[in-house]
């Protein structure tokens, strides 16, 4: 009936042009040509994927303008010069200065962002998340802090306007496990479920996707609380089944020596938990070292599930070139990779931001299609919070109570809400730029950590040197009365010309009775500051760290242990622990 109708609309067309002249034929056909090629066009960007050739940029720019991300075109992260490295872009890509990090996105931004009205329910083919009628589909948003320390900004006003202006159409849920207030541990977990769902209603209403976030961190191993896990997304998957903008992240950061078998074997027994109340559902599962190692997933990736994707995490300032690389790589060996935490600063959440490394991952991000979901929205005093410490509002925020974060963010998701895809290269430059790489930092090399072992494979005990090893070996121990303590080097890098360490701590009660506190030094081969810690209290005099027990962690029963306490210090020269007392 359409076609039929159309011939007849057509035919009196004709009649009309024959009675009013040739010039008035002449103008309506340019008008309908027009109007056709219009159509083609829009059938093109909403149907088909653009082409182009990737090959990492110089300063990892999408070309055109840099716009206010703070670098140049002209700049590198290794310090070269732009050229024929560049992005090189077909004819009519559409990815110069209107649509990529450098550009604006003009009017077509608000109906161009792929959210849930727009794409319905998502699946993964291949390495690509894609929407309801099988297109590439790729998500930007931002993470909440913890929801039991910053529960305020999970609010319907702040979400419609994350979706509204600054084009976000993804929100992350972070529920911590392990820390103060974490579900697993003194966490109140009735409200934490409740503030859960109330998210996923505000995001549905808001037209957002929303990640419920399973947020692992000093508790290492996903496998610690699995019981707890299966509980957790049994109940919510059932209760949220109705929704489908709902993403479930079944491990956040795995990390002090976790691997990936360990990974794998506890995302086998969540995902049939979550399939049976969501059996379509994207599953985003987190990755050794702190959502780094995709490699490791690509070489051995979950089988018997669809719509799995698997999390990388990144920190601009701390990570370059070498992880830019390896999430290519996992790309391209066909793994879907799903970024579902980073930030523009170092990988203690603080630091300098560092704008022209960020340009460079957004470039990459963007140019294969991943989504990506930025860390945090609170107003924490931190580089990585979006808001700037001091402001009380929890909506309605203006430039100014913006942090240099926020900044910058609002303004990559506003540019790039229009953004169209590009066909995944084949040919793509596996040379990127290594910039300040984590190989400049003692302890570190080839940008893979170092730990304290000598070649007898004992540890090194207040040797003051980091030896070449895997990362979590016991790098210091020490005694105090019945209470044994041991330090596990997590990580380091370099940022702002000083080396980070991150450690986990683990006090015994070797005794044979219970003690109601604990606390203990420890001493550096150098001045230190305290940059982050966690699940104790902690106080810096020049090179010793002093760290006491918590209300809820202080009592250990004889033969007892707690192993949730970490920290992060820095120092001009690389700190390493010289003694525990």
């Amino acid at each position: 009936m359409g076609k039929k109708r159309k011939l007849t609309e057509n035919s009196e067309l004709v009649r009309k042009m024959k009675k009013y002249g040739k010039k008035s034929i002449s103008a309506v056909i340019c008008l309908f040509l027009l109007g056709a090629l219009c159509l083609s066009a829009c059938g093109k960007s909403e149907g088909q994927e653009q082409s182009g050739s990737f090959a990492e940029g110089a300063d990892g720019g999408l070309g055109g303008q840099s716009g206010d991300d703070g670098s140049s075109d002209e700049e590198m992260p290794d310090g070269g010069t732009s050229g024929g490295d560049a992005l090189k872009e077909d004819a009519g890509t559409g990815t110069g200065e209107n649509t990529g990090i450098g550009g604006s996105a003009g009017n077509t931004a608000e109906e161009s962002v792929a959210a849930p009205s727009v794409c319905g329910k998502l699946s993964v083919k291949g390495h690509q998340l894609t929407d309801s009628s099988g297109n590439a589909v790729q998500l930007r948003g931002i993470s909440t802090h913890g929801l039991a320390w910053f529960p305020q900004y999970v609010n319907e006003e702040l979400f419609r306007e994350l979706r509204r202006e600054w084009k976000a159409n993804v929100i992350r849920l972070a529920m911590y496990t392990a820390e103060s207030g974490g579900y697993c541990t003194d966490g109140d977990k009735e409200s934490l479920k409740e503030l859960v769902k109330k998210g996923v209603e505000y995001a549905a209403a808001q037209d957002l996707y929303v990640i419920v976030d399973w947020h692992i961190l000093s508790d290492n191993n996903p496998n610690q609380y699995k019981e707890e896990a299966l509980s957790f997304f049994g109940e919510m998957s059932k209760a949220l089944a109705g929704y489908e903008n709902v993403l479930y992240e079944i491990c956040n950061e795995p990390n002090g020596g976790t691997s990936w078998g360990e990974i794998k074997a506890y995302a086998e027994e969540v995902i049939p938990v979550i399939r049976a109340n969501a059996p379509e559902a994207i599953i985003l599962v987190g990755t050794p070292e702190w959502s780094q190692q995709v490699e490791k997933a690509a070489a051995d990736p979950i089988a018997g599930y669809g719509n799995i994707m698997y999390t990388l995490h990144f920190y601009a300032a701390t990570h370059t070139g070498a992880l830019r690389n390896t999430m290519a790589e996992a790309l391209e060996a066909g793994l879907p990779v799903f970024v579902s935490e980073y930030g523009i600063c170092d990988a203690s959440g603080n630091g300098g931001i560092d704008k022209v490394q960020a340009k460079a991952w957004v470039q990459l991000m963007d140019q294969y299609k991943v989504s990506y979901v930025a860390w945090n929205l609170s107003n924490k005093e931190e580089t990585s919070a979006v808001i700037r410490s001091g402001v009380g509002k929890v909506s309605g925020f203006t430039e100014d109570d913006l942090s240099d974060t926020g900044r910058w963010l609002k303004s990559v998701l506003q540019r790039n809400a229009g953004q169209t895809g590009m066909r995944v290269p084949q040919d793509a430059d596996r040379n990127g730029s290594t910039g300040t790489d984590m190989g400049d930092v003692q302890g570190i090399s080839g940008g893979k950590l170092k730990s304290s072992e000598d070649k007898s494979g004992s540890p090194a005990k207040n040797s003051g040197e980091i030896h070449e090893n895997s990362a979590g070996t016991v790098v210091c121990s020490g005694k105090s009365g019945g209470l044994e303590f041991t330090a596990a080097l997590s990580g380091g890098w370099e940022s702002g010309g000083r080396k980070f360490y991150q450690y986990t701590v683990t006090i015994k009660n070797g005794s044979r009775q219970a003690c109601g506190s604990w606390s203990l030094d420890v001493a550096f081969s150098e001045d230190i500051a305290l940059s982050d810690g966690w699940n104790g209290k902690y106080s810096v005099s020049g090179d010793t760290l002093r760290i006491s027990s918590e209300d809820y962690n202080g009592q250990l029963a004889a033969g007892g242990s707690t192993g949730d306490v970490g920290f992060i210090v820095s120092s001009e020269n690389g700190a390493v622990i010289q003694a525990i007392r």
